[in-house]
């Protein structure tokens, strides 16, 4: 059972390995104090965007999860970001298109550049971890479905937001107050 382990920590490290340093950098650089933030995201993808919002709020911005009762309507100047792995997630696609027409700054955080969510947005931010779709030599994982993908999403979101928040000098005793 270990070697399952390892070989799952050795995939996530395969992944991290490849981020591109200045993709990473843009796309928190995006994420500004005063700009509202709709993160938007389907399945378990979607619960690490859910993560992810929940920690900009921390460090004190103004956040939105995309389908929550009491999201407010997106406007121009905004910032929505859209997670699918896949970059087909229809919902995703479907409200990404909807933010765009309204002005707002689309962001793309997917495993496929090309995909259809990608080629929509203003920014993408690729994480290349292995999702469902992938077969023969694209699957680059033991793990099933995106399992990757989303193992990877936590920890590279986790780390735009230790990133946002050295940026922005937000200690840990400061997030510590926003928390419930």
């Amino acid at each position: 059972m270990k070697e399952i382990l390892e070989q799952i920590e050795k995939e996530i490290h395969e992944v991290i390995a490849q981020i591109d340093e200045e993709q990473m950098s843009t796309f928190a650089g995006r994420i500004r104090p005063g700009k509202r933030i709709f993160v938007d995201g389907e399945g378990r993808s979607g619960f690490s965007a859910r993560g992810f919002a929940m920690r900009l709020m921390h460090l004190g911005y103004t956040v939105y999860f995309v389908g929550e009762t009491i999201t407010p309507a997106v406007n121009e100047g905004d910032v929505f970001i859209a997670v699918s792995g896949s970059g087909t997630s229809a919902n995703v696609i479907n409200d990404a298109n909807r933010a765009k027409d309204k002005g707002a700054e689309v962001i793309a955080v997917t495993s496929k550049n090309g995909s259809q969510l990608a080629l929509l947005s203003d920014y993408v931010f690729v994480i290349p971890g292995t999702v469902k779709g992938d077969s023969g030599e694209a699957r680059h994982s033991i793990q099933l479905l995106s399992s990757l993908f989303d193992q990877s999403l936590h920890i590279v979101l986790d780390a735009v937001c230790l990133i946002i928040s050295q940026r922005d000098h937000t200690a840990n005793e400061k997030a510590v107050r926003s928390h419930w």
